[in-house]
């Protein structure tokens, strides 16, 4: 399934450098025992994103949505 992630974090730091705000989305095929994963691992774990992204040391406020992308046929 295709899908739109939006990443949204506030008040965090990267390689030193403070940020007020960063959203990052993107679009991508995956299939949807991918999506519940990502989701539960989202939830349950308190530094999910500072373990990922090389830089990110800190982050105040972050939300991450994940919404299904309808494909137009042509």
């Amino acid at each position: 399934m295709k899908v739109k992630f939006t990443l949204s974090m506030d008040d965090l730091t990267v390689d030193g450098e403070h940020y007020d705000a960063v959203t990052i989305d993107w679009i991508t095929e995956v299939a949807q025992e991918e999506v519940l994963n990502l989701s539960q691992q989202w939830i349950t774990s308190q530094n999910f994103l500072t373990q990922r992204m090389i830089g990110l040391s800190r982050v105040g406020e972050s939300s991450l949505t994940i919404e299904p992308v309808e494909e137009i046929e042509v």
